[in-house]
């Protein structure tokens, strides 16, 4: 099972993984009163539905201020995505998540999957944050490394975490916000019981702190 980006994020923040302040919106009326909660100056609307490829579709956009952000909040409610995993017929938006906006200094690719065939979980992590990571798996491998632990009561010790965040070259600061994500992740596939979380991107802003700017989960 899937679930949307926003629910996916509500399970990270609930965990203590740092994630931008956002709000869901499931109706035309529901968008004035919703979006005044927001305190930033640029905003991030996003359009939810189980696809990716979202953002070439027209899904994803920043906007400016907020008499904007209703504009183009009420065009994406019940607008057709269509997609490469959509098909021709696409998908309805009947949700949105909008998210107050990040100065993006770094991205990062970062995912955390069962691996049944060696009882363990697989940390996937790669400098190449935005990016489709099949593609980068096929074109630039090396830019990628896994490292697969073993499933213990404690979670990942220091020598696998350090592992696991060697490939970003974070400073001191960054791999104690690392260290914490690594233990959150762990702690959902087991609390939750999830197959799959991805964060894509995981980003440092421009204070250099790390966001995980887009999430997925599959149950």
């Amino acid at each position: 099972m899937n679930i949307h980006e926003h629910q996916a994020k509500d399970i990270l923040k609930e965990f203590g993984a740092p994630v931008s302040n956002g709000i869901v919106i499931f109706s035309d009326n529901e968008i004035r009163d919703k979006i005044s909660k927001l305190k930033d100056k640029e905003y991030v609307l996003k359009a939810q539905i189980h696809a990716g490829g979202r953002g070439k579709a027209g899904g994803v956009k920043l906007i400016k201020n907020l008499s904007d952000l209703e504009i183009e909040a009420k065009k994406m409610m019940g607008k057709i995505l269509t997609t490469h995993q959509t098909g021709p017929q696409g998908k309805e938006v009947k949700r949105l998540y909008i998210e107050e906006a990040s100065e993006i200094s770094e991205e990062f690719y970062l995912s955390c999957l069962v691996d049944r065939e060696t009882s363990t979980l697989a940390f996937i992590s790669s400098t190449e944050g935005g990016m489709d990571i099949e593609k980068v798996a096929l074109d630039t491998p090396e830019k990628i490394i896994t490292n697969k632990i073993e499933i213990k009561d404690d979670g990942p010790n220091k020598d696998e975490i350090d592992k696991i965040i060697s490939i970003f070259k974070f400073d001191a600061d960054q791999k104690k916000t690392a260290s914490s994500l690594i233990k959150s992740l762990y702690e959902i596939i087991m609390k939750k019981d999830a197959s799959l979380i991805e964060i894509n991107p995981l980003i440092i802003n421009k204070s250099g702190k790390l966001i995980c700017l887009d999430a997925k989960m599959n149950f």
